[in-house]
């Protein structure tokens, strides 16, 4: 059932306060500058300056705009040398690049707007994905098409908060409640409980991802998408940086956001030669095939609707943040408005 406001603020503070007072640096998974973006293809200044940019998973098709930037050298056009890792806790990500010891990091809007209720100055600066990845799964062969069929089903889920109120609101849409379903902790192992009939249908997996695990086992999936039933539009993975570097290194930023935006049109204009990239400065770690089938689906939605790649809708963050305050996530008094900017898309 959904967690109280006080309980919920308790817990984020909790694990504010120990990312914050921790001096353990992140473990380097991935560090791709040294041997990509070393060899620029334009002529660059030679002092460059240092960025570390948090991840928030290890390297996969919604991160390709990052190495195609940094294999064609457009971070070290604009006079940056860029350090993408993963950290050993990606959990943090708000965190550390709050207290400053992230230059930017990437996380989701959900996440960012639970940090800024908490007092973390973090601030979205650029939009990777249009919409929600997460949704709803079920094996094909179940039936269960729609949230009304899950009536007396075990739903498999993460432990995250804002995932139960999704799956609320979308049951809601379906005529149930929170009382007509049987929740099931299975952490992050959603594919394997739902292969192996521990649950009936999992939330918090990703359609770009989740989906493509399940039909390489043989199985067909149904995928109910959280923007079609009730849930609002919102930015599944977006760049954050604090308060602090935005005002004090706007030059940083601007040179940073560019250079993130040249690197996923050139995804958007050739998805598979992304992964190509990807897969060469993570030969060890990326699932090809898994991949190659992620990138397709998520083309179409890097740059859906908007202006251009990166792009932030006013009216979707206000929205989102409405339901966020509905569901008793956050107060009353966060400002949607301060909690993203354009910026540093317009330039």
């Amino acid at each position: 059932m959904k967690k109280t406001p006080f309980g919920l603020m308790v817990a984020v503070l909790m694990v504010i306060a120990i990312a914050c007072s921790s001096s353990e640096t992140p473990a380097l998974i991935v560090s791709p500058t040294t041997e990509l973006g070393s060899v620029p293809k334009t002529d660059v200044p030679k002092e460059l300056v240092q960025i570390s940019l948090a991840m928030d998973w290890f390297p996969n098709s919604n991160h390709v705009g990052i190495f195609e930037a940094l294999d064609r050298g457009f971070f070290a056009e604009e006079g940056l040398e860029v350090n993408a890792y993963t950290p050993s806790d990606p959990s943090t990500v708000l965190q550390t690049v709050g207290a400053g010891r992230d230059d930017f990091g990437i996380s989701y809007q959900p996440d960012l707007l639970l940090a800024r209720n908490a007092g973390v100055p973090v601030v979205s600066v650029m939009g990777i994905v249009q919409h929600p990845l997460n949704s709803i799964m079920t094996l094909g062969s179940s039936g269960l098409e729609t949230p009304a069929d899950l009536k007396g089903m075990r739903i498999g889920h993460p432990n995250i908060p804002s995932n139960q109120g999704m799956l609320a609101t979308m049951l809601a849409e379906g005529g149930l409640t929170m009382d007509d379903v049987e929740l099931v902790d299975v952490g992050f192992n959603l594919v394997p409980s739902l292969l192996g009939d521990t649950v009936d249908a999992i939330i918090g997996a990703y359609w770009t991802h989740e989906s493509i695990l399940i039909e390489l086992e043989g199985k067909e999936v149904n995928i109910m998408r959280m923007e079609e039933w009730g849930v609002p539009d919102f930015y599944e993975l977006i760049i954050i940086a604090s308060e602090s570097t935005i005002a004090d290194r706007p030059e940083v930023v601007e040179g940073f956001v560019r250079a993130m935006r040249k690197g996923f049109e050139a995804a958007e204009n050739d998805p598979q030669g992304a992964v190509d990239t990807l897969i060469e400065a993570n030969p060890e770690s990326v699932n090809e095939e898994l991949e190659r089938k992620g990138v397709d689906l998520l083309q179409s939605i890097w740059g859906d609707g908007v202006p251009r790649i990166g792009w932030q809708e006013e009216a979707r963050w206000s929205s989102f943040t409405s339901w966020m305050k509905s569901q008793e996530f956050i107060e009353d008094d966060v400002d949607a408005l301060a909690a993203f900017t354009n910026q540093f898309i317009d330039n």
